[in-house]
């Protein structure tokens, strides 16, 4: 099976290279039962000072933009619950202001979490704001978003919400007393030895010579430069880098081990030391009337899933806007991780789109799991 995965994941991503999706892929496999692990590194897109191009490598750092709401987040959510400081049914706006209507005072973790809170889906408030990457933006930025009028009532629909989960990266904050990438780390990347390839990159943090190590995203129109060692998203921009809902960086090998860990769990395999089985398993398990969403992952919507055709309808996983994306279905014991550029350099190209659902359903034909 090993070798017809590394022929399946090579062809699919020279095709994906070949159609301009993206300049560079990450890519990892594990069939947990079968004890099969694979990875495969492919293209460029990481551009040196001398403007050359430098392959991507097993060592690569790609952005994981929304990847940071499930591995980071969520996950440091169910560290506080499992610690008994947060509950789901918490409502969590009103401690960021006791002021606050009826309507958004109501507003739980779980709402949140589930992409049903009432918030809009995203506004461009970084427009509103100088381009200098601080801290200090941080209480202007949650000023805007607790004063955004809600799209619909909570709790009756589900609308993917970047909103949400900038509040929730700040709750973990005021509830620890520490910033959240120093929560993260020492929660729950430490615990799986992978503090320093699955991280934050602050603004200002990363010199020269890292930064060519790293996969290049967006000739950015607002920051007037090639973003190459930081983070994508201008809202985690502004806020130094480190965000509820963006500012996560990794190799295709460290979002794996997260994975396998977390399937672990699911699975009654092993155990995470920052929480229970029990209430992973409850967090991806959640079901709702108003949406797919289980508590902070993604699950497939049916015909239409970025999974393909033969991941489990217990599958979860969830996408990055850069090109991230990974998926587990505790049914086939199955994870794959895809991480990608395809905003590089525009986020025009949107042939991501097409491209995940090709990828995952290839490769698991060509190797023989379908």
């Amino acid at each position: 099976m090993k070798n017809q995965l590394n022929i399946a994941l090579k062809a699919a991503s020279e095709r994906g290279l070949a159609e301009g999706v993206c300049s560079g892929i990450s890519a990892a496999v594990s069939v947990v039962k079968k004890k099969v692990r694979y990875r495969g590194f492919f293209g460029g897109g990481i551009t040196r000072s001398d403007h050359a191009i430098r392959k991507v490598n097993e060592t690569t750092l790609f952005d994981l933009a929304s990847l940071t709401k499930p591995l980071c987040t969520t996950l440091s959510i169910l560290a506080l619950i499992d610690a008994g400081r947060l509950a789901w049914s918490d409502p969590c706006l009103s401690l960021f202001d006791p002021a606050l209507p009826a309507e958004k005072a109501g507003i739980t973790i779980r709402d949140i979490l589930r992409h049903a809170s009432g918030l809009p889906a995203y506004h461009p408030y970084f427009l509103e704001f100088a381009p200098h990457a601080t801290r200090n933006n941080i209480p202007g930025l949650l000023d805007k978003i607790l004063a955004e009028p809600l799209a619909y009532p909570p709790g009756s629909t589900s609308l993917y919400s970047d909103l949400g989960f900038i509040l929730l990266g700040r709750l973990v904050e005021l509830k620890t007393g520490h910033s959240l990438d120093r929560f993260f780390c020492r929660n729950i990347t430490e615990p799986l030895a992978l503090d320093r390839r699955l991280l934050f990159l602050p603004v200002g943090t990363v010199g020269e010579h890292e930064r060519e190590a790293m996969a290049a995203t967006e000739a950015c129109p607002w920051r007037h430069k090639l973003l190459q060692g930081e983070v994508h998203d201008e809202h985690c921009w502004l806020m130094g880098g480190v965000a509820g809902h963006a500012g996560l960086f990794g190799t295709a090998a460290s979002v794996l081990r997260v994975c396998e860990s977390l399937l672990d769990c699911w699975l009654e395999k092993g155990r995470h030391p920052a929480f229970s089985n029990d209430l992973l398993r409850f967090a991806f398990e959640w079901r709702s009337n108003s949406g797919q969403w289980s508590l902070g992952f993604d699950r497939p919507t049916p015909g239409q899933s970025s999974s393909g055709r033969y991941f489990s309808p217990r599958s979860v996983g969830h996408l990055g806007f850069t090109g991230t994306s990974f998926w587990m279905d505790p049914e086939r014991e199955l994870i794959v991780v895809l991480l990608t550029n395809r905003v590089h350099p525009s986020r025009e190209n949107v042939k991501i789109r097409q491209f995940r659902p090709f990828f995952h359903d290839y490769l698991l034909e060509k190797s023989g799991i379908a």
